[in-house]
């Protein structure tokens, strides 16, 4: 597959695209919504950061749980139910009179329902396309999530501005019940990839084998500590700059969907395999400047340049499907996104409670460092690694 126009005559890329784009919109706009709503009501930057990813902190108990289902259940009933739980989600966290406790238990909910969603949609996307296609029709969904959270974070910004943050969650969450109808009407019926029930032992038993050799180990440390660390950076948007968040929020994606057209369109293999590390240390490095109390339009170039660096996910995905066996595609690409949404939602924690004790710009150069010191101890680690060839994993 070597086109953009092969992905889209592929059967059922088209559906899964689009209900794909409108999901991160509604998450992207609701997020901001919720984000701004937590800081109005308690002029904390901790709880503002977490509101905003707390589903992303409550993946781990998703992957530690429920992940085995990513393989075992009928994809195009798994991934509308996600979207219908979601739009059920957000609807009630636009109630007034909503309790800070009760915006906390709903994002709970909310992230242990996208762990098993992460994991259904990806292994679906490397069944559509097989392994020679998935990383072109992963960086076609990086671009447009880009793209997407453009559209989301600016848009969400107009209408938190001009209406209020409840009416943008409600109508995140008829954005996502548009997504539901659209998988259920464009995808086929299709049987899991792996046959037996979904149970937590299961779950556990196939984690404990994709954990258990060190090049894959060492490839989901990659995907999921430097990226998280400055996803501790980016929470921090409201609070260091209140009144131009969402010019930052759309900044980072517009860098993102530079990074991602660069790695997974216009580099050669042999090339695209040894920038993981310097897109890593882009990444982080412009970040370091934040401690400098940047005035808005220059942390929004900086913001956009450290974006790029986020492309090394492709690389590092391309990787980890080379160490996976086919009937476990779904699992390994649910723990990976589990793993490093869950450690996004950690460090936003993190790094709300460094900016309460110290300040928003300090707090993001100290996770920007932190990123840095990460993917230097990967680097060093991985060159101490004999990288084996992909071999089978037991399932049972």
């Amino acid at each position: 597959m070597r086109s953009y126009q092969d992905l889209f005559r592929t059967p059922e890329f088209t559906p899964l695209f689009l209900a794909s784009s409108a999901q991160t919109v509604a998450q992207t706009a609701s997020g901001l919504a919720l984000g701004t709503l937590v800081y109005r009501a308690t002029n904390s930057p901790l709880l503002s950061a977490v509101s905003m990813f707390g589903p992303s902190l409550a993946q781990v108990l998703g992957a530690v749980f429920f992940l085995s289902g990513a393989d075992r259940l009928p994809p195009r009933r798994a991934l509308a139910g996600v979207c219908l739980a979601f739009a059920a989600g957000t609807a009630v966290l636009a109630l007034p009179g909503l309790p800070v406790w009760g915006v906390f238990a709903v994002v709970l909910v909310q992230g242990v329902v996208a762990s098993l969603g992460g994991g259904v949609r990806w292994g679906l996307l490397n069944e559509i396309l097989a392994k020679d296609g998935y990383l072109l029709g992963r960086s076609v969904f990086n671009m447009v999530s880009g793209i997407m959270q453009i559209t989301g974070y600016a848009g969400g910004g107009v209408l938190v501005a001009a209406l209020s943050p409840r009416i943008t969650l409600l109508l995140s969450a008829a954005l996502y019940a548009v997504a539901a109808a659209v998988l259920r009407l464009g995808l086929s019926r299709r049987p899991p990839r792996s046959r037996g029930r979904t149970s937590v032992t299961v779950t556990w038993r196939i984690n404990a084998l994709l954990w258990s050799s060190r090049p894959r180990r060492l490839t989901y440390l990659g995907l999921w500590l430097p990226n998280g660390l400055v996803v501790g950076c980016e929470s921090l948007y409201v609070s260091y700059a209140p009144a131009a968040a969402g010019t930052l929020f759309a900044c980072a994606p517009l860098g993102m969907l530079a990074g991602d057209v660069t790695v997974g369109r216009l580099l050669p293999p042999p090339v695209r395999r040894r920038l993981a590390t310097p897109l890593l240390l882009l990444l982080a490095g412009p970040y370091l400047l934040f401690a400098l109390h940047l005035p808005v339009p220059v942390a929004a170039c900086l913001v956009t340049l450290a974006s790029a660096g986020f492309g090394a996910s492709l690389v590092q995905q391309e990787r980890l499907m080379t160490l996976t066996p086919d009937e476990l595609s779904g699992h390994a690409l649910g723990l990976h996104s589990a793993g490093m949404l869950t450690l996004q939602g950690v460090s936003a924690a993190l790094a709300g409670s460094l900016a309460q004790l110290t300040s928003p710009a300090a707090a993001m150069t100290a996770m920007a460092a932190a990123s840095t010191l990460a993917t230097l101890s990967l680097a060093m680690a991985a060159r101490r690694t004999q990288t084996p060839s992909a071999h089978p994993v037991p399932t049972r």
